[in-house]
C-alpha cells in the first residue's frame, strides 16, 4: 500500500519573500537554493512533529495561522545570539524530558519556534 513517508516542508505566505529570505540567511543561516531552504534528511536530530491546534489556542498568536519549529544543536546560543543582532527573542525558554524550547519573531511578525531536540545518551 502506498503511504506518507515523511514531512516534506513549510510554507508560509509573505509581503515580501525575497526580504525574508535574505533576513533567515543573515539571522540563522540558511541557504537558500533553487527557491527555498532546503535541509538533508540525514542531520536530522529527532522526529518531526505533525500537530494541530485549536483556533483559539494561545501556544501561538490565534491570527498566525502556522508556526515553524526549527530544530537546533545549541538553543541557549542560536537564541542568544539573536538577542545580538537585535532579533526579537521571547525571554521565556522551557526545557522539557524531551528537549529545550525558545521563541523568536521575524520581521513579518510570524512566532518562531526553536527546539533542541534532548540527546539520547
Amino acid at each position: 500500500m502506498a503511504s506518507i513517508t515523511g514531512f516534506g516542508g513549510i510554507f508560509l505566505r509573505a509581503n515580501d519573500p525575497e526580504a525574508l529570505y535574505r533576513w533567515y540567511e543573515q539571522h540563522l543561516g540558511l541557504t537558500k537554493s533553487e527557491g527555498s531552504f532546503a535541509f538533508p534528511a540525514p542531520t536530522q536530530r529527532a522526529q518531526i512533529v505533525f500537530a494541530f491546534f485549536r483556533q483559539e489556542d494561545a501556544y501561538f498568536p490565534p491570527a498566525q495561522k502556522a508556526m515553524i519549529n526549527l530544530q537546533v544543536d545549541n538553543l541557549d546560543g542560536v537564541l542568544d545570539r539573536l538577542i545580538q543582532e537585535d532579533v526579537t527573542v521571547d525571554p521565556k525558554r522551557e526545557s522539557y524530558d524531551f528537549g529545550k524550547f525558545g521563541w523568536f519573531t521575524d520581521p513579518e511578525g510570524n512566532r518562531v519556534e526553536l527546539w533542541q531536540p534532548a540527546t539520547t545518551d
